[in-house]
């Protein structure tokens, strides 16, 4: 029979809580966001990693690599009518959103597949990608978020907010 020392059973327990402090500390939350645009409905749900010192841009998301564009799985969007993003015409429904980030360019990817795990992407699925803006953000955003709003009549935008960097599409609904 294993006895246990105080000393190792004390050192037991803060594993324990270490572990589990660890873990919570780099849990990435679900989220989601909504916009009506020109009379319609668009929501986008997806999880929201946080940056927790890291470098984010060019390390944690590789450059030249698809990212899922959030964590955990794929991000979702929705629409109840077509739209038009940066170009691309989607129909009304259900996609993924990934992203090919770069140091001066961005690809969004718009995938016609939804519900895959976020290293489970599928090129073959893809609807469509186009180029996005990129804008230098004056102040570091800890936490990974997607806006979406109305700029006025049927057009919006999508942006993507993350460390230094604010990755963005025109979108405009098509009736």
């Amino acid at each position: 029979m294993t006895r246990f020392t105080p000393l190792l059973l004390a050192g037991f327990i803060a594993l324990a809580f270490a572990s589990a402090a660890s873990a919570q500390r780099h849990t990435s939350p679900p989220a989601s966001v909504a916009a009506v645009i020109g009379g319609d409905h668009i929501s986008i749900e997806y999880y929201t990693p946080s940056m927790y010192g890291r470098k984010i841009m060019g390390d944690l998301v590789p450059y030249g690599e698809v990212w899922c564009t959030g964590a955990n799985w794929a991000t979702k969007i929705t629409t109840e009518t077509g739209l038009d993003i940066n170009g691309l015409k989607v129909p009304k429904g259900s996609y993924s959103i990934w992203t090919l980030p770069n140091e001066k360019q961005w690809m969004l990817i718009i995938n016609k597949q939804t519900g895959q795990f976020h290293l489970n992407y599928d090129e073959t699925q893809d609807f469509g990608r186009v180029k996005m803006n990129l804008k230098a953000l004056s102040a570091p955003v800890e936490t990974f978020k997607i806006e979406l709003g109305s700029t006025g009549g049927n057009n919006g935008t999508l942006s993507l907010l993350w460390e230094n960097t604010d990755a963005w599409v025109p979108i405009t609904v098509l009736h």
